[in-house]
């Protein structure tokens, strides 16, 4: 199955909880390749619940899209809560929206440049009030498409649950 049309009746439930809220979202793709966000997108009328994001795969992405300064990634390497976290409130209130989302993983195929193994997903939700969550997938598979697919399933279930 096409994983647009299979991730399309979740986008409705989770545009349907934001529209219901009056809140946005932000989203940073990393190891997803912007699946996330072309999840979301397949939802007519997305203006009203989505921002923007962007496909965060180089520094210098991370640079454009967060602006925070280098001295905040000290002691970060690779996918981890600390990470996406930082994505996730980045993302947020950059494109000044209520709620981040940010994916970072090594999806295999090549060698991850922190040494992070393949099958690796932390995604981070950043919302209002303070709220934060994370959490972390495992495949221990090296196909990389299998892998953006699997990642891109499990931000969209935790964001839908996140959202209650």
């Amino acid at each position: 199955m096409d994983p647009l049309r299979e991730f399309h009746p979740q986008a409705l439930r989770i545009a349907e909880g934001l529209r219901a809220r009056g809140e946005k979202i932000a989203v940073a793709d990393g190891a997803t390749g912007g699946l996330i966000m072309a999840s979301l997108l397949t939802v007519p009328g997305a203006l009203n619940f989505f921002v923007g994001g962007g496909v965060v795969y180089s520094f210098r992405a991370r640079d454009v899209l967060w602006a925070h300064p280098r001295e905040a990634y000290k002691g970060i390497r690779g996918p981890c809560k600390e990470y996406a976290t930082l994505q996730a409130r980045g993302i947020r209130d950059n494109l000044q929206a209520d709620w981040g989302l940010a994916e970072s993983g090594s999806v295999g195929g090549s060698t991850h440049p922190a040494g992070a193994p393949s099958g690796l997903s932390v995604v981070a939700i950043a919302g209002p009030d303070g709220f934060e969550t994370h959490t972390v997938l495992e495949t221990e598979s090296d196909d990389r498409i299998e892998n953006m697919y699997a990642f891109t399933r499990n931000a969209l279930n935790f964001l839908e649950t996140s959202l209650g």
